[in-house]
């Protein structure tokens, strides 16, 4: 018999399962509105996905990098009566990446249109330049369209969707069945180079160029309107959010698992821990892939639940490296991407479960925006695109192949790292599946392939009415912003749900 350890009291009782984004910016609200809430987190760090690697020059960043979509922090922080620049050190970026390809181009996409369109010009020619700023208002309005029937909202809203459409309809082209994005970007700009780069944006949310809707091109918005560094990295967010909460009361009880959300009468009632100790609670927040609960890995009462994630398709996954190296003589600023001369081929890699041979490479250079003279080393985080484990079987040798392809990358470009890759550099599809069960390795849930995909995600609400789910695996999807936006939807269906009232 486990021993129930639930506090008794007025105050409804809130158990968070997971301290991911969404899990503490679930927490951070609700015991800023007067609930009792518990975080259980099995790793001993907040953030989930937000993570670092150890090494002699600090903390390596090993997830997301930058802020983008500033105004969903900024209204996070002041709803709960503080201001984020007083808890976080934040830098907008001119450049918001510099991109490189093998027969010398180098281009920086700018934060300003004016400047972007300056840089396109001298880059790529007059002509590109009014393609990109003819691309540029398009995406913008298509992001304005959809911002709040569907990104702010916890479902979908129809009606307003498609009166947005039928205020802009120059944004239709863009909602044709079967024009995918990579289709779409050819429509929109002549020069290869540049439909290989807004291709790009697709893998920002797990996706294909050669399969995301055409619509998948208003993700390079969130970019469009501001990148942000934080001093510490991202995993500074997770703890200033970590900090206010505890402030709030928040108990935070972190290297124990949740392995059973049980329900009793119709509703969830109480969470058991891998120590043998149970929680009793009057709303569960599962802050976790909905697949996880579909699977049965949280119990069987919970098996109907998001069931649909059990089989439908996922989104990708990636290799990502994390280490520090003596200076490299490479002009890096913080996002850098360097372009395989092989366009799309990694895709058609990915879709056979295989390790693209000659992929796309991201790299965080961190250590460039602050220089520290007397530093004799930076740290680098590099990803590369990888299918999801449901494509491909692990294998002994993935460490080999990704490292062997990652060193051939380097020196194609030029870039001469001084750092002998280890296994504990590098995370793999098959780690991120231990790290978040039932992922498949996926990084952003379900696969965003198919006009339906943003209607087919799990939702916050579900069919135990004080059961909630938030992150990146449901909508309004992945990302650090949409896993809060997800957060503060599931808090508001919390608030006006008739159980907890």
């Amino acid at each position: 018999m486990a021993k129930d350890i639930s506090i008794i009291g007025q105050r409804k009782r809130i158990a968070v399962v997971g301290a991911g984004i969404g899990g503490l910016v679930s927490a951070l609200k609700l015991a800023h509105d007067g609930f009792e809430v518990k975080v259980f987190e099995s790793s001993d760090y907040p953030g989930g996905k937000i993570r670092t690697l150890d090494s002699a020059s600090g903390p390596v960043n090993i997830g997301p990098t930058v802020l983008t979509m500033l105004s969903v922090f900024q209204g996070l922080f002041k709803e709960v009566g503080e201001n984020i620049f007083d808890h976080l050190e934040l830098k907008e970026q001119k450049i918001l990446a510099r991109h490189w390809w093998s027969d010398g181009t180098e281009f920086d996409l700018l934060s300003n249109k004016d400047d972007a369109y300056d840089e396109v010009r001298r880059v790529f020619g007059g002509k590109a330049g009014k393609q990109y700023i003819s691309f540029f208002n398009s995406t913008e309005e298509m992001f304005n369209c959809f911002e709040k029937p569907i990104m702010k909202s916890s479902s979908p809203a129809t009606l307003e969707i498609l009166s947005g459409i039928c205020k802009n309809p120059k944004i239709i082209p863009a909602l044709f069945p079967f024009f995918t994005l990579e289709k779409y970007l050819k429509s929109k700009f002549s020069e290869p180079k540049l439909q290989q780069l807004f291709g790009r944006y697709s893998t920002y949310v797990g996706g294909s160029p050669l399969s995301s809707p055409a619509l998948m091109a208003l993700v390079w918005q969130a970019e469009a309107r501001g990148v942000w560094t934080v001093e510490g990295g991202i995993s500074s967010v997770a703890r200033a959010i970590e900090k206010l909460a505890m402030d709030r009361g928040v108990e935070f009880i972190y290297g124990h698992k949740v392995i059973e959300i049980q329900k009793s009468n119709s509703l969830v009632n109480k969470v058991y821990l891998d120590d043998g100790t149970s929680h009793g609670t009057d709303a569960v927040i599962f802050n976790g892939d909905p697949r996880a609960l579909a699977t049965g890995l949280l119990g069987s009462d919970l098996r109907n639940i998001a069931n649909k994630t059990r089989n439908a398709n996922r989104s990708l996954s990636a290799n990502v490296w994390g280490f520090e190296s003596k200076t490299i003589n490479k002009n890096l600023v913080h996002h850098n991407v360097f372009f395989s001369d092989k366009v799309n081929s990694e895709f058609f890699e990915i879709e056979k479960g295989q390790i693209p041979l000659n992929p796309t490479l991201y790299i965080c250079a961190q250590d460039r925006e602050e220089p520290n003279k007397s530093q004799k080393s930076e740290r680098f985080e590099i990803i590369l695109n990888a299918p999801p484990l449901s494509k491909r079987n692990q294998n002994k040798e993935d460490f080999e192949i990704c490292k062997s392809v990652t060193l051939e990358c380097f020196k194609n470009f030029g870039l001469n790292f001084q750092v002998d890759l280890e296994r504990r550099n590098l995370t793999t599809p098959k780690d991120f599946n231990d790290l978040f069960p039932a992922t498949e390795g996926s990084l952003y849930g379900q696969s965003p392939h198919g006009m339906m995909a943003t209607f087919q995600r799990p939702k916050c609400v579900t069919s135990i009415a004080n059961l909630f789910l938030v992150g990146g695996g449901v909508h309004p999807g992945a990302g650090v912003p949409m896993a809060t936006l997800s957060a503060l939807l599931a808090v508001e269906e919390m608030k006006t749900s008739q159980i907890l009232i």
